[in-house]
């Protein structure tokens, strides 16, 4: 309880005369004050108690205090200041209800959000700098444990407030900062952009801007790069007079940074090659109006330091100031701009920065620079111009605001110390400056807290360095200080006072005594009436902001800046409180630092001229031909808002005569081309891509590779130059970082680890705790997030084999190898847990490990969140477990130590058992393959026949949490290896193709396997033969009637014969095209025999590419398709530019080599490929070619986003069993080049999906058979005899926000499917409330559509009665009776007759008919429920059925998100307890 109206106010004399020292009162507070800020140009304050939820109001600066009474006590969570009206502010609650005031604090109102609580994840509002009245507020909508964000809008100050988007990330006015202008064609000044999730994906990686200027009744999104439109939006922010947006593509920190001073023409922001943007190593600082300042961090967060960087007036080019600057790890940057005065920076850099980069170490020495002319010199600090001084800077700060300057012109103060470099804050003292940090001067001994009012009039400090019961002041500008007491010993947490600095009142945030006597108080300090008078014109000056050695004015943007300042020992106060000091200009003449580089023009490596930067624009109606000549821009601008005199300076930005050969582009040559080159040794070892993603820069194309000779050879032109690197050094394995395409590690076969994060461009080292472990285990795991987070696994104790101890153990580092702990001893593998979508701690880890740490002990599997510190076993025995990117699975022994079961997680913490179905019975179960989780379930293949080469299994498929399992397919084809037949078509939902033993009982008697493929469009629910093609490549009918289908459809050849799993059917990129290597048949023959097929439409049709055996690989996104002969010498390739239409040949050798593989950038958006080979088996040599399309085509196509154009059309994927194009509940439409089009796509277009053109009602083709149950011939779901139907319960429990539920029908929803109406089989049983929500359910359904009575006579009773009169009717009347075999009439069977068979009121009547036992099964239910609505009782044909109850019983969470198969690494692994453990590369996960 605060102990006012003890408001205890007291006035401190100190033994002084009333004019000799201020006038000092105080208030105690119950806990501690926070958020305190004063609006401005008043000297009413607000201050929050957040421990008891309540606001205080002082109208004097501090010296008494009242709560705010309109606030509901102990709901106010978050006080907010307007930043444009002094008079508005904003007490937010924990949830739905707020308050605004728009006088100050005197009166509050309130506003509500509906069920919304403000975001927890971004600010909670945003203004519009011209309208105080029009907010923005973030909130999110919290139920049960999912929360979805949402953006309010009010235009009338919270009077009313209406939803603006749901799926926010963060929304902005465009005019958020009074310097920021928005363009012309923003005639409200009411454009908003906002940050919002992808069309149809919830990944960070889809977000995009979107813009509106109606308040989101219409939207766009606009171009960033170009003409082209970017994903991937993290952040945004209003600089000054800039809008910044940041996007991250997917496997890379690297941003680009998109800027606009307008919002709407974007351009993306150029910084020099060698410093790249990164995720959280980049901080964009306090700017000015005409450039924007960013520092980049160069270094390990553990030592950081940065590249100071400042662009040009229209932010897109960036130019280093200085280097070295410091820096922590949370991004702050020692770096501040003296307020008010231009060009004038203080810095701090480290000066030991080679032993700070070279041993990652923190102990930095650092020294303060200071520059007068924005960046472009510096020098030190300096006390009376003798000693060098260093002052402690943001990364030390100490209290609020500002560090070293505020509005009073001139006056600077800090807390360091002289000497050769920066010492502790404890052992720094106070320094002050009255020429902006030209001179220093020192103040007081000690660190101190300090303040500015009147205008520097008066300077106000506190020790900094404990408990004390004095204040210092000085009204000389720090020249001489005087001290007044305090009545106790205080610790001062924060001295402030107006933000503008004018006032001659302070306030002291404090506390006394310690411990659980700790008192907070809050200090007024008054200086009114020290001096007797006010001060006159002959008491003021002009002072210049900026002056050189010599003590000259100097120029920034055109001119002088001076103010009009009270002199440093005036016998006076200026006591002009609430006016801000107002600078003067006078106009220098132009120099050459008034201009900048032009658009479409760039600084010149040494920085004294401006060059084309591409090819330049052609005016209108000129450059007709190549050898006349334009009248053009210098590359020069006057720097936009720059005042210099134009006369007697530089005309650099004069229009000069330009040749229009600068506007014209190189034509490209028509040709192929292809490069290659020889390696000493026998063979490839591997070889990989580190592919740049859409944010990055540079244009390479990196592919390392290591040969039998261990040597590492690296091109970054792919493949057309090769340079051998770390040459000294023996590299036993690569290790390319599994999320983040920039890295990649170097193993030695000892402790010592080389890497690059930078594409091989620099390399860094560590020792790792342990050498590399025995086990055949990955030795590095990688964190999915954060890419210095390491865990490797070491062999420990096994220098001699024999010894009985050897065992491999985990050890973790955070900061990329500098410091290791271990984690945890005699294990087999480690994981991160740390997916998309899965949340949780970023810290979990999940560990195989011998129990008792005993080699010969079990395996169990352990999980921690704190680098085992602490942990929980989850399983005591288990054979092994794969992380895919929903689920984490475990093969577990059962009970009886002989079989296997399996677990799942979707969350990582909790386990559930996976059930099977009753009818699937596997004696003992050995082996498991986890094959996909990317469409929110699980396939599983279960090993059913183990024999060695004759291996087969049945693929089961989970519900979305992967624990009740239905079959999707028996007989599917294995290897030994674990490798299963099963695969996943990239870039198109539900797609995937399998080939199953058709002689099962023949095979495991020992006879070679018969082989058939199958596809699916709908997710594993139905399955059936590839279409075979007619003909073959050269035109020859197959010798099988491919038009019958029977015995007659096409195989093709999958994982378990292939020599590298990332040579797949598919792309992720050229969506819809799938290559493979087979035949057409009754059955599949051996691959040496087949035949290369394509298809263009996701597996519906097939055709023959080329007669023989190919390999193949798809380019440009598939608007190019290489295929090269396998098995076989060859010195030529084929490719097609019209998706396999035609194929030419290109002939790369003049002598025949082998071809081991084909390959280009794993995305496939590459016009090059890489040939690896070599000339004959007995060559001492090995080789790559180079095969350069590049040069084949000129044109880029139009962006159909931004131009009608033609070289683009819509491509709609469908089911082969439905009329329409509907797959998954909906129409979905991508972009595809057209074949005949003569252009190439490089970054125009992206693959994602292009848009959803509708959502569909449902068919059967969206439903799979519920767990228990199996399909039957005609194709209806029937219970598994002696099976018991699942229980949908369970969902009530699952999530508690779920009403109602329904029995199970036998189907489930598949989890990809978004449709709706129709025929919607799981809403077609008895619907049940959930425990607790039966009053709601029934008041819901009480309210909603017919009545069970009127229901029962309308909807089944009147339909049934008509149907069975007219029924009767027609039955007695039609000669063809039901079932009847008709023979020809005498009308030559024309027929004609009123009962034909083909007439609608035949046709009808028979359907309602035929209905007429599903409507009887549905009326038991109705007579029994007559008060309950229709609503889930309509016959499986009968229409929509409803929805909603919360669920589709069992069938889990409906998904009606959808996000690409296009992965960097397939989801596959396998498990099996008599096998090792199959190694992969980074394509694959195993278990």
């Amino acid at each position: 309880m605060l102990i006012l109206p003890l408001v205890v106010l007291f006035s401190i004399w100190c033994a002084h005369a009333k004019k000799d020292g201020p006038r000092i009162t105080r208030t105690e507070f119950d806990s501690v004050p926070s958020a305190l800020f004063y609006f401005d140009d008043s000297d009413v304050i607000l201050v929050q108690e957040k421990d008891k939820g309540i606001v205080w109001r002082s109208e004097n600066a501090g010296e008494t205090w009242q709560v705010i009474e309109d606030i509901d006590r102990g709901q106010a969570w978050e006080v907010w200041q307007h930043p444009n009206d002094n008079q508005i502010a904003y007490t937010l609650g924990l949830r739905s209800k707020h308050w605004v005031t728009h006088d100050q604090g005197k009166t509050w109102s309130v506003f509500e959000t509906d069920e919304a609580a403000p975001s927890l994840f971004r600010p909670p509002l945003a203004f519009h700098a011209g309208d105080p009245n029009k907010v923005l507020m973030h909130a999110q909508v919290c139920k049960g444990f999912t929360c979805k964000e949402m953006t309010y809008y009010t235009t009338d100050g919270f009077v009313s407030i209406q939803p603006l988007q749901e799926d926010t990330r963060g929304c902005i006015f465009a005019h958020s900062t009074p310097g920021f202008e928005t363009s012309k064609d923003d005639v409200d000044d009411s454009r908003i952009i906002c940050v919002a999730r992808g069309r149809y994906s919830p990944w960070p990686k889809d977000n995009r801007l979107i813009v509106s200027d109606d308040y989101f009744e219409t939207q766009t999104e606009p171009s960033l790069d170009g003409d082209r439109q970017v994903h991937g939006i993290i952040s945004m922010a209003v600089v000054r007079s800039y809008l910044v947006a940041a996007a991250k593509a997917e496997n890379t920190d690297e941003l680009a940074l998109y800027v606009t001073d307008d919002a709407q023409t974007w351009h993306r922001a150029e910084f020099p090659a060698t410093h790249k943007l990164q995720e959280e190593a980049y901080t964009i600082l306090e700017s000015t109006n005409y450039s924007i300042q960013v520092d980049v961090m160069t270094t390990k967060p553990s030592s950081a330091m940065g590249v100071l960087f400042s662009s040009n007036s229209n932010g897109t080019y960036f130019s280093p100031l200085i280097e070295h600057t410091n820096r922590n790890y949370q991004g702050t940057v020692d770096f501040e701009k003296v307020q008010n005065i231009q060009g004038i920076v203080i810095v701090n850099v480290v000066d030991n920065w080679e032993q700070v980069e070279k041993t990652n170490m923190g102990n930095k020495k650092i020294k303060s620079k200071i520059s007068f002319d924005d960046g472009r010199s510096w020098t030190g600090l300096s006390v009376e111009k003798k000693d060098e001084l260093h002052l402690h800077s943001v990364t030390d700060m100490s209290n609020s605001g500002r560090i070293f300057s505020s509005a009073a012109p001139g006056l600077v103060m800090g807390v360091g110390n002289t000497g050769k470099y920066l010492k502790d804050y404890s052992e720094g003292d106070l320094y002050v400056s009255d020429d902006a940090g030209l001179t220093w001067r020192f103040a007081l001994e000690q660190a101190h807290k300090y303040e500015f009012g009147d205008q520097g009039a008066v300077l106000l400090a506190i020790s900094d360095e404990g408990p004390t019961d004095k204040l210092s002041y000085s009204i000389n500008h720090g020249k001489d200080w005087e001290t007044v007491d305090l009545d106790d010993k205080v610790r001062a947490r924060i001295l402030t006072t107006t933000p503008d600095s004018t006032s001659l009142q302070f306030v002291l945030q404090a506390t006394v005594g310690g411990g659980s006597g700790l008192r907070h108080y809050i200090y007024s300090i008054d200086f009114e009436g020290l001096h007797e008078g006010k001060c006159k014109e002959k008491d003021f000056e002009n002072w210049y902001a900026r002056v050189d050695e010599k003590g000259d004015a100097t120029c920034i943007m055109g001119h002088k800046q001076y103010y009009r300042r009270r002199k440093a020992d005036a016998d006076c106060f200026v006591d002009e409180e609430f006016k801000d000091p107002e600078p003067q200009y006078e106009n220098c003449v132009c120099d050459d630092n008034d201009f900048e580089c032009d658009y479409n023009f760039v600084r010149s490596e040494d920085g004294k001229a401006c060059i084309p930067q591409g090819t330049l624009p052609a005016p209108e109606g000129k450059c007709k031909s190549i050898d006349e000549t334009f009248t053009g821009s210098s590359g020069y601008r006057l720097i936009p808002g720059n005042t210099c005199n134009r006369k007697g300076g530089p005309d650099l930005d004069k229009d000069v005569s330009r040749p229009c050969k600068d506007t014209f582009k190189a034509p490209v040559s028509g040709q192929i081309s292809h490069s290659s080159k020889d390696f000493p040794a026998q063979s490839f070892k591997e070889y990989y891509y580190l592919e740049r993603t859409d944010s990055s820069t540079g244009d390479d194309e990196t592919v390392i590779m290591r040969t039998d000779q261990n040597e590492i050879w690296y091109s970054e032109d792919h493949g057309k130059n090769w340079e051998q690197i770390l040459r000294n050094e023996e590299i036993t394995s690569i290790y390319p970082h599994q999320y983040f395409n920039d890295v990649v590690y170097f193993l030695t076969g000892s402790k010592k680890v080389l890497y690059s994060i930078n594409r091989c461009k620099s390399f860094g080292s560590f020792e790792a705790p342990e050498e590399p472990n025995l086990d055949r285990l990955q030795a590095i795991s990688f964190h999915p997030t954060k890419k210095d987070w390491l865990m490797w696994t070491g062999a420990v104790n096994c220098g001699t084999m024999s010894s009985g101890k050897c065992h491999s153990t985990a050890s973790i580092s955070m900061d990329r190898g500098d410091n290791w702990r271990t984690m945890l001893r005699y294990v087999r593998k480690c994981e991160f847990i740390k997916e998309e979508g899965r949340g949780g701690s970023e810290q979990l880890v999940y560990c195989e490990q011998f129990k008792d740490e005993k080699i010969d002990g079990s395996l169990q599997l352990l999980s921690s969140d704190n680098w085992f510190e602490e942990s929980k076993t989850h399983f005591d025995s288990i054979i092994d477990f794969a992380t895919m990117s929903e689920f984490i699975i475990v093969a577990a022994k059962d009970s009886d130590d002989k079989s296997l079961k399996v677990d799942a997680s979707v969350d990582g913490k909790t386990f559930a058992d996976a059930l099977f179905p009753k009818n699937f019975n596997v004696p003992v179960q050995k082996a498991y393959t986890v094959l996909d989780s990317s469409t929110h379930a699980v396939f599983l293949h279960v090993t059913v026949g183990s024999k060695e080469d004759f291996e087969y299994g049945t693929i089961v498929k989970s519900n979305s949490n992967g624990t009740f399992y239905v079959r999707s397919i028996d007989g599917v084809n294995r290897n030994t290896p674990g490798y299963v037949d099963f695969e996943k078509t990239l870039g198109l939902e539900g797609v995937a193709i399998v080939n199953i033993v058709e002689n099962l009982k023949e095979a495991e008697k020992g006879e070679a396997k018969k082989l058939k493929s199958l596809i699916t469009h709908n997710d594993g629910a139905e399955w059936m033969p590839l279409a075979a093609p007619e003909k073959d490549a050269e035109g020859q009918t197959y010798k099988c009637d491919a038009k019958n289908g029977h015995g007659c459809t096409l195989h093709l050849h999958g994982y378990t014969e292939r020599k590298d799993p990332r040579d797949t059917f598919s792309s992720p990129t050229a969506v819809g095209l799938m290559m493979g290597v087979g035949n057409v048949g009754e059955y599949m023959t051996r691959k040496v025999e087949g035949d290369t097929f394509i298809t263009s439409d996701g597996g519906m049709t097939w055709r023959a590419a080329k007669n023989g055996n190919y390999m193949w690989e798809f380019g440009d996104k598939g608007s190019v398709i290489v295929i090269a002969q396998e098995h076989a010498a060859t010195d030529h390739i084929f490719y097609s530019l019209d998706e396999g239409l035609t194929w030419q040949e290109y002939k790369f050798a003049d002598s025949p080599m082998n071809v081991y593989d084909l390959t280009t950038v794993p995305s496939d958006q590459s016009q090059n490929f890489l040939l690896w080979g070599k000339v004959s088996d007995n060559s001492k040599e090995i080789t790559t070619v180079n095969i350069d399309f590049t040069g084949l085509r000129g044109r880029q196509c139009d962006n159909p986003d931004a131009h009608e154009t033609d070289d683009y059309y819509m491509w709609a994927p469908k089911h082969p069993l439905q009329d329409n194009n509907c797959l998954f509940g909906h129409i979905a439409q991508y972009h595809r080049k057209r074949p005949g089009a003569d252009c190439f796509n490089g970054n125009t277009l992206s693959h994602e999906l292009h848009m959803m053109v509708q959502n569909c009602t449902c068919t059967r083709q969206d439903f799979e058979c519920d767990y228990n149950y199996e399909p039957q011939n005609d194709n209806s779901c029937k219970l598994v005899p002696g099976s018991d139907p699942p229980d949908h319960s369970q969902i009530c429990t699952e999530d508690p926000t779920v009403k109602s539920y329904f029995k199970p029908t036998g189907y489930r929803r598949l989890a990809l499917t978004t449709c709706a109406g129709g025929r919607e089989l799981e809403y077609t049983s008895e619907e049940i409330p959930c425990p607790g929500h039966k009053d709601e359910f029934e008041e819901e359904h009480r309210n909603k559509g017919l009545t069970g009575f009127w229901f029962f006579i309308l909807v089944i009773l009147f339909p049934v009665t008509v149907a069975a009169s007219i029924g009767y009717l027609v039955w007695i009347c039609w000669d063809g009776k039901f079932g009847r075999i008709q023979l020809g009439t005498e009308d030559g069977g024309r027929g004609g007759g009123a009962f034909d068979a083909d007439k609608p009121w035949i046709q009808y009547p028979v359907m309602a008919i035929s209905a007429i036992g599903a409507a009887i099964i549905a009326i038991p239910y109705l007579l029994a429920s007559l008060w309950r609505s229709g609503r889930g009782y309509l016959p499986i044909g009968g229409g929509s059925g409803g929805g909603g109850g919360g669920g589709s019983g069992g069938a889990g969470r409906r998904y009606t998100t959808r996000q690409s198969f296009a992965r960097g690494r397939s989801d596959y692994a396998f498990v099996d307890p008599d096998e090792d453990e199959l190694l992969g590369d980074d394509d694959d996960e195993e278990v």
